[in-house]
């Protein structure tokens, strides 16, 4: 009777073994093929956003399948190799949403023999056009060692039988023979892995691009040229076709065009050119402007301590009016600016009330990026309309305030309020703030109903439209250079011509001034004016990403060092306690259950 009892008990045993075995095993297979994250952070940094799904889930975006070839891959330090797997993650989830129409490849560029390592090089370099290579030191079994690695991917898609090629670079590369140390790479890799989807989502847009919409920078009122806009275009460069355009009154000039942008425009606008744009915008053509609407002498303010302003009278503002947006000639000043250099002043550096750092507000073009700097900005306020939304996209702070009209402008005026400024009662209440950039979104009326004659409106050849007969967009910022750089000039000893480039310094990020002051000041210039043209033209992909507010957390390395030997200690004794605890449990529960057994009566 106790052989048979101990039987099917054993029996049990092994039948349990094996159904948990195979449970295990099941659940790796499934594992294996089934791709499922949960992301237990607070600012979902490892959740796709909304608009990589649309964009990727979208066949009509792409049809054919895309390639990326990564070549990170082999015997790679512990830091590098947890990229490489953030990369394959990120890919993994792209792969899954897009129904497998992005395929992809880990490549160890240090395989095969040393001439085909060097034609692979050579292909992945291109002439310095290509993948730039990492030299990269850090120590491996107590010796310092040095490895090359190609921290990018090759990516390819075919369009009607044309393939079409591109590179992604995820980490900056290296002089040569000017490694970096592994242990300088840590914030550089954490940006990294931060800014994957958005650098992923970038290549695949820009190489499935079929057709790229028609930008135009208008031209003719003294507008920015194209020296000082060259890093404005080239952010927005990939993915639209840029031209420049002049109207010289020709009714058909701005018939090919998809938007318009119009920055900092000097000279007033003909009644034909307002003709000319208020019908692009009737055809649902989107408009944006960057305009002040006052003239400023800051050199005869810098020379003299004030100066006068003198209205610029573009007439562009009348038509923006009708469309719901109108902009005063005034301006905007803010305790949230920034500080301005006045040399040989008691005071060096003043609070600069009329550079003003402009708060974004939740829309998906400014949520989550930094303040906006806006250098002497007129203040914008709404018109209502039935027919159109009206956004305001940034405002002042709470305690700002506005000047006269046409203002005298006097570098004593920001000391004049002393060391706590107060540039309006109740400082603290929301309804204080101005808005400094607003957006109109719907259908629209023209600006020239009621301005020219009927038998011109009532003329078929003449295709005017006194509505808009498609959904529209009018954008408004009350500066005009936000998007200005600084640029160098260099001569082509070959055609004698002279060629333009920006300054090293990014001013659509920071105040290069301030930064060699050791003053870290960040602007969001560079992320709005991206966001903007997107969501004008309609492409809401990328902006998510960039919109998305990650944040890094630094460690306390002071802190780290006085804690460091109370970590070690719980490092170390932790496992080891949870381990014999949780034997004297499974002991205790173990000894109790036989000595139940043994008093039972047989």
């Amino acid at each position: 009777m106790g052989e048979k009892k101990f039987s099917s008990k054993g029996l049990f045993n092994w039948g349990f073994l094996i159904i948990a075995t195979a449970a295990i095993v099941l659940v790796n297979i499934i594992a294996s093929l089934v791709y499922v994250q949960f992301d237990m952070t607070d600012d979902q940094r490892y959740t796709l956003s909304s608009g990589t799904k649309t964009f990727l889930s979208d066949k009509e975006r792409f049809k054919n399948r895309i390639s990326i070839k990564i070549y990170l891959e082999g015997n790679l330090p512990a830091e590098i190799k947890l990229f490489r797997n953030a990369i394959e993650d990120k890919l993994r989830a792209f792969k899954k949403i897009s129904n497998d129409r992005i395929e992809y490849l880990f490549i160890n560029p240090n395989n095969g023999s040393e001439t085909e390592q060097n034609e692979l090089f050579q292909s992945l370099y291109k002439q310095g056009n290509g993948i730039q290579p990492l030299d990269l030191a850090y120590l491996k079994n107590a010796e310092q060692t040095q490895i090359m690695l190609w921290p990018g991917a090759e990516i390819s898609y075919s369009v009607n039988g044309i393939i079409k090629e591109s590179n992604i670079q995820f980490l900056p590369g290296t002089k040569p023979g000017n490694p970096m140390s592994l242990n300088d790479i840590t914030e550089q890799l954490e940006n990294a892995i931060n800014n994957l989807e958005y650098n992923l989502l970038s290549a695949i847009r820009n190489i499935t691009q079929v057709e790229k919409p028609r930008i135009a920078f208008l031209q003719g009122h003294g507008e920015l040229n194209y020296n000082q806009t060259i890093r404005a275009r080239s952010l927005i460069a990939p993915y639209y076709s840029l031209t420049e355009i002049k109207l010289n009154d020709s009714l058909a000039s701005l018939n090919d065009v998809d938007g318009l942008i119009i920055a900092d425009p000097q000279f007033p606008f003909t009644n034909k050119d307002l003709y000319i744009i208020d019908q692009f915008v009737m055809r649902g053509g989107k408009l944006m402007c960057f305009m002040n609407t006052l003239h400023l002498e800051e050199d005869t303010l810098m020379t003299r301590g004030l100066t006068h302003t003198i209205r610029k009278n573009l007439k562009l503002e009348n038509m923006l009016f009708d469309y719901g947006l109108k902009i005063n000639e005034n301006y905007v000043i803010d305790v949230a600016c920034a500080p301005k250099i006045v040399p040989y002043a008691e005071q060096t550096m003043i609070p600069w009330f009329f550079h003003v750092l402009a708060t974004p507000s939740p829309h998906p073009i400014t949520r989550n990026i930094d303040p906006i700097s806006l250098n002497y900005v007129n203040e914008i306020q709404f018109v209502p309309s039935k027919t159109t939304k009206i956004t305001s996209l940034l405002t002042s702070s709470p305690n700002s305030n506005k000047t006269g009209l046409a203002p005298m402008v006097s570098l004593e005026m920001p000391l004049s309020y002393g060391k706590n400024p107060k540039l309006i009662e109740n400082p603290m209440q929301e309804i204080n703030k101005l808005c400094l950039a607003g957006m109109a979104e719907g259908k629209f009326s023209s600006h020239f109903q009621n301005r020219i004659s009927q038998e011109f409106s009532n003329n078929k050849n003449s295709k005017y439209l006194k509505n808009s007969t498609k959904e529209g967009k009018v954008l408004l910022v009350g500066n005009g250079t936000f998007i200005a750089n600084s640029y160098d000039s260099l001569m082509n000893e070959k055609t004698g011509e002279f060629m333009y480039r920006p300054k090293a310094f990014n001013e659509l990020k920071f105040n290069q001034i301030l930064a060699n002051k050791k003053i870290a000041m960040y602007y969001g210039n560079q992320d709005f004016f991206e966001n903007l043209v997107d969501y004008m033209m309609g492409e809401n992909s990328i902006i998510d990403i960039r919109s998305r507010q990650i944040d890094i957390k630094n460690i306390d390395k002071e802190k780290l060092k006085t804690m460091a030997v109370t970590l070690k200690i719980i490092n170390f004794t932790l496992p080891i306690l949870l381990v014999l605890i949780f034997a004297l449990i499974w002991n205790y529960n173990r000894a109790t259950k036989y000595r139940s057994q043994q008093n039972q009566p047989k």
